[in-house]
């Protein structure tokens, strides 16, 4: 059974940075799976924020983080992080990563279909 754990959140002033952690388990890490994260505010669909093919870190990045947010695996921990810099209040959310197939990896593994375990998320939350 595949299992993400996520850690890292917390709460953060506007212009701060947050390193967030995805723990997988239950299956072989390596390159037939890709991780994504993703967020969701109150009352807000749930966002693409970046995903990573593990087999050779390929990242992809949503728009509204590309430039300020980095993810990255460590493939001997079986860990992968997003890195977020220059935090704005807009990017308070719980976080989630998940993982997936990595076949057909593109930028479409971007949506949350590409999906199909999940972690069940870390609060973010960024202050003015």
């Amino acid at each position: 059974e595949v299992q993400l754990v996520e850690s890292g959140g917390g709460l953060v002033q506007a212009g701060g940075s947050l390193r967030l952690s995805c723990a997988a388990s239950g299956f072989v890490f390596d390159d037939d799976y890709a991780i994504g994260w993703f967020r969701q505010a109150p009352g807000k669909e749930r966002e693409a924020v970046s995903c990573i093919r593990l087999s050779d870190s390929f990242p992809y990045y949503g728009a509204s983080v590309a430039g300020r947010f980095t993810t990255s695996s460590d493939y001997a921990k079986k860990m992968v992080y997003l890195q977020m810099n220059s935090l704005k209040p807009e990017d308070s959310a719980v976080y989630y990563c998940a993982a997936g197939d990595a076949y057909g990896y593109g930028s479409w593994s971007l949506h949350h279909k590409y999906y199909d375990s999940w972690g069940q998320g870390t609060q973010v939350t960024v202050s003015s």
